[in-house]
């Protein structure tokens, strides 16, 4: 007697449709990497089919690729990961940085097309593509970080395609790239409108956006300060029209010196005597208020285990960082003292005013990704403005 055959597990035709087009996907995509140096990395495309240009930077964090994807101080680059293996846990839409992905291109060794974990809501291919963002993987990001790290970052461009390619015309294009951060890059990141947060706040502190993190505004919220985000371009005149205990100056992408009216505020605000906080860019754009001078690194500090040293108590502190720019601490005068050093390179991580209440960190102290040894610097910051 014959009975029915039973049919293998997951055998429907949606799911094998649905796996032949992951697989086909995968293998048929593919994605090239050009320098500006003529040098070309070819490897599997994902994300969107695109070509788009900027400065190629690396970041050497393992995990924290959400946050690192949505950070705006990314805008205007194409990121590689030195941690082989990227994706594996997908991507929910809690907790990142911003709205949407901030970077140009995405460079990966290994991209896992099969994420596992309770919060994952959609593959990093999905999302990157829904975002027309370009990716490329199975190439040696090892090489690759190492070259930038020699020759200094880079402008290249990044390009997925189905079918052909011209790469002759590829590397002829990557020599007259245009460089990002010749921009007002943070101009094209702050918020467009004026937004509160938790209004029954005890003290108010104005954001000035240059590309706000959202877990700056998670750290102040938690204790509980109403915080008023406003443009980068805010005058001094609205700013003052909120009454403010303190001005925080956020991260942001490209070159500080870019930002020349939010430098002008901000001397307008020590005029004053305001208390000011700067984070990362908002670190560069107080020194150049305060009559000192900012340089260009030259493979910038990108990762969430950087050591910096408190100057006062020789603690070091292991930080998340993301800056291609630095301050140069000896061009201010002596009434600034400098606050943190990085242990690496001994580049500024911090100022502090001696008499006047005016601080700042170059790394970020609201982590996100990466260790939250320096969220201290809030409470810090709350004590300044007392």
């Amino acid at each position: 007697m014959r009975g029915n055959p039973r049919k293998p597990p997951h055998s429907s035709p949606k799911l094998f449709k649905t796996v032949l087009l992951i697989i086909g996907r995968v293998f048929i995509t593919r994605a090239v990497l050009v320098l500006e140096d003529g040098s070309v990395w070819e490897g599997k495309g994902f994300g969107a089919i695109a070509k788009v240009s900027g400065e190629v930077v690396f970041n050497t964090g393992m995990v924290g690729y959400p946050e690192s994807i949505t950070d705006p101080s990314y805008y205007g680059q194409i990121l590689c990961q030195t941690y082989p293996l990227i994706g594996n846990y997908g991507v929910s839409s809690k907790g990142l940085e911003s709205p949407k992905p901030m970077i140009k291109g995405y460079v990966v060794s290994e991209m896992c097309a099969t994420p596992s974990h309770a919060t994952s809501e959609k593959t990093l291919d999905q999302w990157l593509k829904e975002n027309g963002i370009p990716g490329i993987s199975g190439i040696d990001t090892r090489a690759l970080t190492k070259r930038l790290r020699i020759k200094g970052v880079m402008l290249g461009i990044l390009q997925t395609y189905e079918k052909k390619t011209d790469l002759d015309l590829l590397k002829e294009e990557a020599k007259n790239i245009p460089d990002p951060n010749e921009r007002d890059l943070v101009s094209e990141v702050t918020t467009k409108e004026i937004k509160t947060y938790n209004k029954k706040g005890d003290k108010t502190i104005v954001l000035i956006d240059c590309g706000v993190k959202e877990n700056i505004i998670r750290c102040l919220v938690k204790r509980n300060v109403k915080v008023v985000r406003v443009p980068a371009d805010a005058n001094f005149k609205k700013i003052m029209s909120f009454s403010p205990s303190g001005v925080l100056i956020s991260n942001g992408p490209g070159d500080p010196k870019k930002s020349e009216k939010a430098i002008r505020v901000v001397k307008k605000l020590m005029d004053g005597e305001m208390p000011v906080f700067g984070i990362c860019l908002g670190n560069q754009i107080l020194s150049l208020a305060a009559g000192g001078d900012t340089y260009k690194l030259k493979f910038g500090h990108r990762s969430q285990n950087q050591p910096c040293i408190e100057e006062k108590t020789g603690r070091c502190y292991i930080t998340s960082q993301n800056h291609g720019f630095a301050v140069a601490p000896e061009s201010l005068s002596k009434e600034w003292k400098p606050w943190f050093t990085n242990a690496n390179d001994r580049t500024n991580e911090g100022i502090m005013h001696r008499s006047k209440p005016w601080i700042s960190v170059q790394f970020h102290p609201e982590a996100s990704p990466g260790p939250v040894d320096t969220e201290f610097i809030f409470d810090v910051f709350l004590g300044v403005m007392k």
